[in-house]
């Protein structure tokens, strides 16, 4: 291999690692969400990378339920019936509006943890490896081109939304990561100052005597 073999190896290395880093550094969430949404092969790579994420002792505790299409109209029926039954003083028709989240974006993806006892990986851990899996998948969303949103709330925790997205007994409902593509992408917001954030820790200097 000649040197200049080796310098558009370096350089094409260079460029390939730029972009990786311009893809981290450009994301943000996105709102709202509109169609078109992730074609399959899109999607097969968009949970492929969350399939990377570390995982203390191989248990894979990672799983997710995708919810796309005439499939969201029964999902915001239940989000309605469960903002009623959290304010049973109140009438049905005052949650109407929430069935509206289901159709907040084309595809959305229901991010659950199958937490299992496990004498080294305590339930923090597992629930952590679930938590990377879900930021690599918003990087890849991203990387796509495509705009996502993580959200939570009181929906993410109630145990009749996660038994009818079909989660085991032993599987925590996360949240739900809404995907498709931003009406409106925004400017790359600006990050809080890294001193802010990151320190470097010295051991203390042991006492003059």
């Amino acid at each position: 291999m000649t040197t200049l073999d080796l310098n558009r190896l370096e350089t094409g290395s260079e460029a390939r690692a730029d972009a990786a880093l311009d893809v981290l550094l450009s994301r943000q969430s996105q709102w709202p969400l509109t169609e078109p949404g992730p074609a399959q092969a899109e999607l097969d790579l968009i949970f492929d990378a969350a399939l990377r994420a570390p995982d203390h002792g191989n248990l894979r505790p990672w799983r997710f339920v995708t919810i796309r299409g005439e499939a969201r109209g029964p999902l915001g029926d239940l989000l309605v019936d469960l903002a009623s039954a959290r304010a049973p003083d109140e009438p049905r028709s005052a949650h109407a509006h929430r069935r509206q989240k289901a159709f907040a974006a084309p595809l959305i993806i229901a991010l659950g943890a199958a937490v299992s006892a496990h004498p080294k990986v305590p339930e923090i851990e597992q629930l952590l490896a679930a938590g990377a899996a879900t930021m690599n998948m918003l990087n890849a969303i991203h990387a796509l081109g495509y705009g996502g949103f993580w959200a939570t709330g009181p929906d993410s925790y109630e145990p009749r939304l996660r038994d009818a997205l079909g989660f085991a007994p032993n599987e925590r409902l996360l949240g739900f990561l809404f995907v498709g593509t931003a009406k409106t992408p925004g400017q790359t917001p600006a990050r809080p100052a890294r001193s802010n954030h990151v320190r470097e820790w010295l051991p203390p200097q042991p006492a003059k005597s």
